[in-house]
């Protein structure tokens, strides 16, 4: 049994460590689809987020800063996104498709002279906490952002349901031209939505190049935006679920690591891809209830606002 705890705790460590990433960047999705904004754009936001904070954090040494810079390079490209969709009512599912295709060359474009270079791995721990003996390496141990994140799931779960502008939001996503009729600005309202999901998003790439990998590759999110995207929906845009959705691809992002350090021959192929094979099974499962989902999606999601038009 001590045996099995001993494998297991670093499974579980790196199962957050994998899932916090996930994590942060659908948060972001999921207030933007909460305001009826679909941003197809993760995959280019946390690609450039991750350049910038890695870029930033070689030239200063502060990984707060390479986080900070990451967080603002994604809201910048939400802030674009937001301009042409809001403002412009550009076709919101082609805008963020483009968005992600941009995002994608232009961090290989800047992340040239970066390509190969690596940070040095920091290690945290609680202390006392961190002595725990199986909690203490799984929880316990982990980068100061991965408790950020979780702290953002309870203020999330918090803001959205018990709060009068959480409500206001959530109204917003389900009929703009009544939120715009009681006085409130659907477009700004969308427009911060967007942006923090940017954030959210730049938060997610930063971590990766900066704590989960810590190096800039070339494409290194390797579709996580859209997994991300797909977990809003698997979970029904409710912060809590969104956690356990995450942590859940988080464990099928590392089993292969775990099964070879077991001795168990997968071919390395198939086990990379089963995430994304994972994805594809529960959006498919999901799919065959489409009550479930009208019950939970917003009614105006994907649906642009003008005012002039109400």
């Amino acid at each position: 049994m001590d045996n099995f705890l001993l494998l297991l705790a670093p499974a579980l460590a790196a199962t957050i460590n994998a899932g916090t990433p996930l994590m942060l960047a659908a948060f972001g999705l999921l207030v933007n689809e909460k305001t009826g904004v679909l941003n197809l754009g993760a995959e280019g936001m946390m690609l450039v987020a991750a350049i910038a904070g890695f870029a930033t954090t070689i030239h200063t040494g502060s990984v707060t800063l390479g986080f900070l810079a990451g967080a603002a390079a994604g809201m910048l490209a939400a802030a674009f996104f937001g301009l042409l969709v809001i403002w412009l009512g550009t076709n919101q599912y082609a805008t963020g498709l483009a968005l992600s295709i941009f995002g994608g060359g232009l961090s290989a474009f800047v992340g040239i002279p970066y390509t190969g270079r690596s940070l040095a791995a920091g290690k945290f721990a609680i202390p006392v906490l961190s002595d725990i003996p199986f909690l203490g390496p799984v929880l316990f141990r982990q980068h100061p952002m991965v408790y950020v994140a979780l702290l953002l799931c309870a203020a999330l779960a918090w803001f959205l349901m018990r709060t009068r502008t959480g409500l206001v939001l959530r109204a917003v996503g389900e009929s703009p031209e009544s939120a715009h009729a009681l006085g409130y600005s659907v477009r700004r309202i969308r427009m911060a939505a967007v942006v923090f999901g940017g954030a959210c998003c730049g938060l997610a790439g930063a971590y990766l190049a900066l704590v989960y990998t810590p190096l800039w590759q070339e494409g290194m999110t390797a579709g996580k935006g859209w997994i991300a995207l797909a977990l809003t929906t698997f979970a029904c845009w409710k912060p809590w679920r969104v956690l356990g959705g995450a942590y859940l691809f988080g464990g099928f992002t590392i089993l292969q690591l775990n099964l070879q350090g077991l001795g168990i021959a997968v071919a390395p192929q198939f086990m990379a891809m089963l995430p994304y094979l994972a994805t594809v099974v529960v959006l498919a499962l999901i799919s065959r209830n489409p009550d479930w989902i009208r019950l939970n999606i917003p009614a105006s999601l994907g649906k642009n606002f003008n005012p002039a038009a109400v």
